[in-house]
């Protein structure tokens, strides 16, 4: 095994959801994932803890979301529930075989998918914001994920170890020190009431007042480097044109472009994939207010890789998501979707809180 494998467990298990004895910890991830499985279970054994697996495989998805009626598509087994009411910690490792494996699944099937999570993600986030939960998403490199991001496997390995940190010799002080250079920018931020985001095509603004900025440092999505919050969902204005291609599902769409009136998207399009934005808009009728606003700030990440769980994190950059919101913001928006989309800020980009300049070219001043 690749001794970094084991390193990036170690954090995992220690400090991104630091495990505690008798607690019980669900494991769950792609059938390609198995060898960091495997390691996250002898490792929370060890904690004196009660791990449990969840194997899945995104060939039996494909099957389901070709072959299945819409029932079946929909469908969320009782296990399942009981599961997500019962853990106090969920790991969930991602790493395909085959990004791309969705990208023939019609765009309602996918919308169906997403309306038949919806009472499953209640509950997880609902135990979250009561603080009954944790849980924590990251990646095991795959020869897929290095084919998507045009790189060889073994640069794609080192690339996603230096964007966790994994060279240092105790990591965790790294992203310990990320949390409170990150901290103290949110406790500026929580007091500020509008914020206005600039950049090439991009004029955006929103009401933040009353909204909780939360530190992204390594506890909930690993690797980290974001600040976040949900604006006042109707008092999104203005147009933004994404940098980046949208990913959902390992489709592409590309040269997004928004606009937003009283919160709610009023125009979209795109160069490529369009009908499949147009789906995602109407999952329901939160997909078309603003989940959440961010800002990326991991600077060892450096490439776009058609990954959000890295691309939403490269530093100079910002992501707004349309759909749910997070209830540590203190945002109230509702949806079966959560989508990340990605504007880069490097060149000539500008955030203002309460018309103060506060971020200039990808860097904070304050």
């Amino acid at each position: 095994m690749d001794i970094r494998i084991k390193k990036h467990v170690e954090i995992l298990v220690n400090y991104s959801l630091n495990v505690k004895k008798d607690e019980k910890v669900l494991i769950q991830g792609d059938v390609t994932v198995l060898p960091m499985i495997k390691e996250c279970y002898r490792q929370i054994l060890q904690k004196g803890a009660f791990p449990q697996i969840k194997v899945g495989c995104d060939e039996v998805s494909e099957i389901l979301l070709k072959t299945g009626n819409n029932d079946q598509i929909q469908y969320i087994p009782a296990s399942a529930y009981k599961t997500v009411e019962t853990v106090d910690a969920v790991l969930t490792i991602i790493g395909p075989s085959n990004t791309r494996i969705l990208s023939d699944v019609k765009p309602d099937k996918l919308k169906l998918s997403a309306q038949g999570q919806t009472k499953y993600r209640n509950i997880f986030y609902g135990r979250e914001a009561e603080g009954k939960l944790r849980w924590c998403l990251t990646l095991f490199p795959t020869l897929a994920n290095a084919q998507e991001a045009n790189m060889s496997y073994a640069d794609y390995c080192d690339f996603v170890y230096e964007a966790c940190g994994l060279k240092h010799d105790n990591p965790i002080k790294i992203w310990q020190k990320m949390h409170e250079e990150q901290q103290r920018i949110c406790d500026i931020l929580d007091t500020k009431k509008h914020l206005r985001i600039v950049a090439k095509d991009t004029d955006i603004s929103m009401l933040i007042e009353g909204r909780k900025w939360i530190d992204c440092s390594g506890q909930v999505n690993f690797p980290d480097g974001e600040i976040f919050t949900g604006p006042v969902e109707n008092t999104v204005e203005g147009h933004i044109r994404f940098s980046f291609p949208g990913i959902y599902n390992g489709n592409a769409i590309e040269d997004i472009k928004l606009s937003f009136e009283k919160g709610k998207v009023v125009k979209a399009s795109a160069t490529k994939g369009e009908e499949l934005l147009q789906q995602l808009l109407e999952t329901d009728e939160g997909a078309r207010f603003v989940g959440e606003i961010a800002v990326g700030t991991n600077y060892n990440n450096k490439r776009f890789t058609r990954n959000m769980l890295f691309d939403e994190k490269i530093g100079g950059t910002v992501h707004l998501a349309i759909g749910r919101s997070f209830p540590e913001s203190k945002a109230k928006n509702l949806s079966a979707i959560h989508w990340d989309m990605l504007c880069d800020m490097s060149t000539g980009g500008k955030i203002f809180a309460d018309n103060e300049i506060i971020y200039k070219n990808g860097k904070f001043l304050i």
